[in-house]
């Protein structure tokens, strides 16, 4: 079954149907036996069928996973009503996504294609996305030292956190020369690199239950090729949704970037933005669910090739707590104000657009306390 929540409709079962009735929206979503593995999931062959309807202003976003048909009538009513249609893979990976044409300021993207051109603008964008991500990394493994009880373990994550600390530190002393010296892009990158190496590292010593059923030893991606990296790569992907629709908001072109390289079909400012949220969103809740057992090995299977992926009951287990997750409020340090989560990415995407302007001296990542 699709799942709404936070105003976006999320279809994950394959062969789903989205067709248009004046201004609603008719999903029909096939019923297989629970135990059919993904490859005879097909349309036809369905044993029963659920509907769905739903007013087209209920809706912000739609993301359709693996093979869904959604008709050209009902994407017009969606781009007669600003929602965006987003086709992922079944592993979450972005393959396009279908809007209106933009209402945004254009004046607002040419200062940001020009910045993305200067190299200095670049390093000093790059450098304070890179420290928001290394001190929230830094801040989830400082939790977890206070919340074990084992001295190796603390031990362990006392030297990963000084050691990001360092890395911390080592970037603060940069110079405003330094950053118009050719190759500081290219060092800042490699200090994200370390520090990301430096944190996964000490990540399975954040979890406290699962451990053998979520054993971690290092990032793999398209395919994830055990639990922990198919939980993560997926909760990566619905975070990269929320920066691709809090970019565009605010006008800015979530496809030119400043820390990650441009390439084709690449939301490199989405994957900027999204930097600072992955250890405290994503990698948290991941964290939160294998150690409250809301997850666990039943919820995935290893497909031919050793790719691991989830059952729907997992898929739909995962949707349920992010939804949930960006429901809850959290005070912006900034701005000083309460906000539900889900509101954080469309702050950072403005306070990014402002340094573009010349606003504000320095984009200021967000670090939650």
């Amino acid at each position: 079954m699709p799942e709404i929540a936070q105003n976006t409709l999320y279809l994950t079962t394959p062969g789903s149907h989205v067709a248009r009735d004046h201004l609603t929206l008719q999903i029909e979503v096939p019923v297989y036996p629970a135990d059919w593995p993904p490859e005879q999931r097909q349309r036809d062959a369905a044993t029963d069928w659920r509907k769905l309807s739903i007013p087209i202003h209920h809706l912000e976003s739609l993301c359709a996973f693996g093979p869904v048909t959604v008709t050209p009538p009902a994407l017009d009513l969606c781009w007669e009503h600003g929602v965006a249609v987003n086709f992922l893979s079944e592993f979450g990976h972005l393959q396009a996504r279908l809007t209106g044409v933009a209402d945004t300021s254009v004046t607002l993207r040419r200062v940001q294609f020009r910045a993305a051109d200067v190299p200095a603008r670049c390093a000093a964008i790059a450098r304070q996305i890179v420290a928001g991500k290394i001190q929230n990394a830094r801040n989830s493994l400082l939790r977890a030292a206070r919340e074990t009880d084992s001295t190796s373990e603390r031990d362990s994550l006392g030297a990963a956190t000084e050691a990001l600390a360092r890395q911390l530190q080592d970037l603060g002393r940069w110079p405003p020369a330094a950053l118009v010296q050719p190759g500081a892009l290219d060092q800042i990158r490699g200090a994200e690199g370390m520090a990301a190496q430096t944190y996964f590292e000490a990540f399975h010593l954040l979890l406290k239950q699962q451990r053998s059923d979520f054993a971690f030893a290092t990032r793999s991606r398209r395919p994830p090729r055990d639990r922990i990296n198919c939980l993560l790569s997926f909760l990566y992907a619905l975070v990269r949704h929320d920066c691709v629709s809090a970019l565009t908001c605010a006008g800015l072109d979530p496809f030119v970037g400043f820390l990650h390289a441009d390439r084709p079909n690449r939301p490199s400012l989405a994957l900027d933005l999204m930097e600072e949220f992955r250890p405290w969103l994503a990698d948290r809740l991941a964290v939160t669910l294998i150690n409250r057992q809301q997850i666990g090995r039943d919820h995935f299977h290893e497909r031919e090739g050793g790719a691991v992926e989830f059952t729907d009951t997992g898929r739909r287990l995962v949707l349920k707590a992010y939804q949930e997750r960006k429901q809850e409020n959290l005070a912006h340090p900034l701005l000083e104000q309460n906000l539900r989560l889900a509101q954080m990415p469309f702050v950072q995407a403005r306070i990014l657009a402002r340094h573009l302007r010349g606003d504000i001296a320095d984009y200021v990542p967000l670090l939650p306390k």
